[in-house]
């Protein structure tokens, strides 16, 4: 009988590159959290591990049921991809209390992930408007996270929460992304999506200066995770190699094709088309070794 085996020869294999840790909430409807930031660095080439922080139960129409993973649970989590499948860059998304926020900050110090981009995708804010967090868990993300953060990515109404006052236009956005950056933050981007407008106009803000993202808004209520996307992708393409800026450009632009392509799933707020990058045709004309009957 004919051998047809075949063994890789891993001389050949470039080094890791691409390796994103997410740290957030799963999404049972696959929209947002965990699935959401699973699929965005799939798509865009990138390889996700995760440590999951909460269980939810929710579809396109709501959320039912929060249900949080121990501690000890997601900083072992993190212990086990840190410590053999490694890292290049790490996404925080759900830490909704204060223990949950010291333990991964506790497991990331221990796992000396100081010098990787750390993108906080600070989840505070319900699509309602409703405050998911305690003000004690979004002084723990001020005082705790912002510091370590590469980046942090709030929307108008998260960005207001942790800067105090509100975010009405782009002056305020500028207002409360100086205010992050003394807490902290080395780098912060207001998305306006929440804000009146027919574009919609992404503020990045740096200790070097402002860079303004606009784009025209899509009237759709398929928006479902589109925060999480976003920072998945930013994380992705910094885990790649890329900078800052260009990070943010192409993640953004890769998150507005992901809406007007959304499959329209669902009786609500549906999700976005993460898969959209992958090209079904080169799959097709893939060869395939040996004989599958």
């Amino acid at each position: 009988m004919t051998d047809a085996s075949e063994t890789l020869d891993e001389t050949q294999f470039e080094d890791p590159k691409g390796r994103v840790l997410i740290i957030a909430g799963s999404d049972s409807s696959g929209g947002a959290g965990i699935q959401a930031d699973i699929k965005t660095v799939t798509a865009l080439g990138g390889y996700a591990s995760t440590a999951i922080t909460a269980v939810t139960v929710q579809n396109t129409q709501g959320v039912t049921g929060v249900h949080p993973i121990p501690d000890e649970i997601i900083a072992a989590q993190i212990e086990a991809v840190l410590s053999d499948i490694g890292a290049d860059a790490i996404k925080t998304g759900m830490l909704a209390s204060v223990s949950t926020i010291e333990t991964v900050v506790k497991a990331l110090d221990e796992a000396k992930t100081a010098g990787l981009p750390l993108i906080v995708d600070p989840v505070m804010v319900a699509g309602s408007g409703d405050k998911l967090i305690s003000e004690d868990t979004a002084e723990a993300i001020r005082t705790e996270l912002l510091p370590r953060a590469s980046l942090i990515t709030p929307n108008a109404p998260e960005a207001a929460v942790l800067a105090g006052g509100t975010i009405e236009d782009l002056d305020d956005q500028r207002a409360a992304a100086d205010e992050l950056l003394e807490m902290g933050a080395k780098a912060v981007l207001i998305k306006g999506g929440h804000l009146e407008g027919s574009q919609i106009i992404d503020l990045l803000a740096t200790r070097n200066g402002v860079r303004l993202f606009t784009r025209p808004r899509i009237h759709t209520r398929h928006t479902h995770g589109t925060g999480c996307t976003l920072a998945s992708g930013i994380a992705a393409l910094m885990a790649q190699g890329l900078g800052l800026d260009r990070a943010v450009e192409m993640a953004g632009d890769y998150l507005y094709e992901a809406i007007r392509r959304a499959p329209k799933f669902g009786k609500g707020n549906g999700p976005v088309q993460h898969g959209w990058t992958v090209n079904a045709s080169e799959f097709a004309q893939a060869p395939v070794r040996g004989d599958l009957d």
